[in-house]
C-alpha cells in the first residue's frame, strides 16, 4: 500500500475533518512482558501511520499526536484514569495494540461526555495489500446483515470439526455489527473490520429471576500451545477444562485466579471477504466463527472481568466451526455456517 492508497483508506474508513485532534498509540513491552517482531512491526506501522496522518493534517487543517504507554500483558485490562482522560480529549484515536484494550476504547465512545471515535488495531504488514483493501461498503452490509440475524435469534447450535457440540443462549441481548465506518463521534471498531457479534444471555442475578439461568451449554474445544483442551460449559460458564499434562494445568490455573474469565462473553460472526487465517486474531476472527470468555459488559453483556480474548473457528484454523444454525423466535431455522464457511448468499 502506498501512500496515496494508505491516504486514500484513511479518508474513507476514518474521515479526518478540519480542527479535529488526533491521535496514534501503542502499547510498549516493560519489565516481564517480552517484545517480539510482529510486535516492533506495529510499532513501526503506528509512526507510518502518524507521519501519514501528519502530512494531510498539514493541508487538511488537523493536527495529529503519537504516544505510547506501559502494555498490561493481558488482553482487554482497563487501561488508567491517566491514560483514559488523555485519550477522551481527541476526536479520533488510532490504537496500534499487542495487548487488545477494546474495552476501554469502547468505554470512552460510550460515555456521556464523548467527543472521541477510535479504532483498535493489531496490524502487520501484508494487510495493507490484502484485508484493508476490503470494499467496505460491500463489508458493512454483510456486517448489518449478520446483526440483524442475530437479533432475531433465540439461540446458536455449533458442532466443531472435534465432533463437539455447544448451545450458546442468545435471548435478551442485542447484537452489534462492526462495519468498517470510524467516521463519527462515539463510534469504535476493530481494523480491519467486518463482523456481527452478540453476547450470551448469562443469566446473572438481576435477570435470572424473571427469564431464569442461561442455556448455554456443551462442550467448548480449544487448541491451546499445541494440545487439545474441552471446556465444559454449564449456564454460560466454563465449569471444567478436561486435559491432561501442564499446558491443562496452566489454564486451569489462569481461570482460578479469576471467576469471571469463565463467563461465555460473546459470539461472533466476521464477514470481510479479503480475510484469511493466518495467525493474527483480529484478522482471523473477521473470516467467521468466533467465541469469546471474560468480559462482556463492552457491548451489552452483564459480566465485568479483566480480560475478553476471542478464539477463532474460521475455515483453516486448527478447530473449525463446521457448523452454525440459529435458532429463530419464530421457530424456524438459520444455517449460517456450513462447512466452516459463512454463507454469503444469505446476506443480503
Amino acid at each position: 500500500m502506498n501512500s496515496e492508497e494508505r491516504i486514500k483508506m484513511f479518508k474513507d474508513v476514518f474521515a479526518p475533518k478540519s480542527g479535529e485532534k488526533i491521535l496514534v498509540i501503542y502499547d510498549i513491552p516493560h519489565g516481564k512482558i517480552i517484545d517480539n517482531d510482529g510486535w516492533k512491526v506495529r510499532r513501526e506501522m503506528a509512526n507510518e501511520w502518524y507521519e501519514t496522518f501528519k502530512k494531510m493534517g498539514a493541508s487538511e487543517g488537523f493536527s495529529v499526536d503519537i504516544s505510547n504507554y506501559n502494555s498490561s500483558g493481558l488482553h482487554n485490562t482497563l487501561l488508567s484514569k491517566d491514560i483514559i482522560d488523555k485519550i477522551s480529549k481527541y476526536n479520533l484515536v488510532l490504537a496500534f495494540m499487542e495487548f487488545s484494550i477494546s474495552s476501554t476504547l469502547v468505554e470512552i465512545v460510550r460515555s456521556k461526555e464523548c467527543i472521541t471515535r477510535a479504532a483498535g488495531l493489531h496490524p502487520d504488514r501484508r494487510m495493507e495489500d490484502g484485508v484493508f483493501k476490503a470494499n467496505y461498503s460491500e463489508v458493512r452490509n454483510y456486517a448489518i446483515s449478520i446483526k440483524k440475524m442475530l437479533d432475531k435469534a433465540i439461540g446458536a447450535e455449533i458442532n466443531f470439526s472435534t465432533r463437539d457440540y455447544l448451545f450458546i443462549d442468545l435471548r435478551n441481548r442485542k447484537a452489534y455489527a462492526d462495519e468498517g465506518d470510524c467516521t463519527k463521534a462515539c463510534q469504535y471498531i476493530n481494523f480491519p473490520s467486518g463482523e456481527g457479534f452478540i453476547a450470551p444471555y448469562e443469566g446473572v442475578s438481576e435477570e435470572i429471576h424473571e427469564f431464569g439461568k442461561s442455556k448455554t451449554e456443551g462442550v467448548w474445544p480449544v487448541f491451546y500451545k499445541g494440545e487439545l483442551l474441552k471446556f465444559i460449559v454449564k449456564n454460560n460458564r466454563i465449569i471444567t477444562i478436561e486435559g491432561e499434562g501442564a499446558i491443562a494445568d496452566e489454564v486451569r490455573k489462569f481461570y482460578s485466579e479469576n471467576d469471571t474469565r469463565r463467563n461465555v462473553a460473546e459470539l461472533g460472526i466476521g464477514c470481510n471477504p479479503k480475510a484469511v487465517v493466518t495467525g493474527n486474531v483480529i484478522e482471523d476472527e473477521k473470516v467467521g466463527l468466533h467465541i469469546a470468555y471474560g468480559a462482556s459488559t463492552h457491548f451489552g453483556g452483564k459480566v465485568q472481568s479483566d480480560t475478553h480474548l476471542d478464539i477463532v473457528y474460521a475455515k483453516g484454523c486448527p478447530i473449525e466451526g463446521t457448523t452454525l444454525t440459529l435458532i429463530n423466535r419464530d421457530g424456524s431455522t438459520t444455517e449460517l455456517i456450513k462447512d466452516a464457511m459463512l454463507r454469503y448468499e444469505l446476506l443480503k
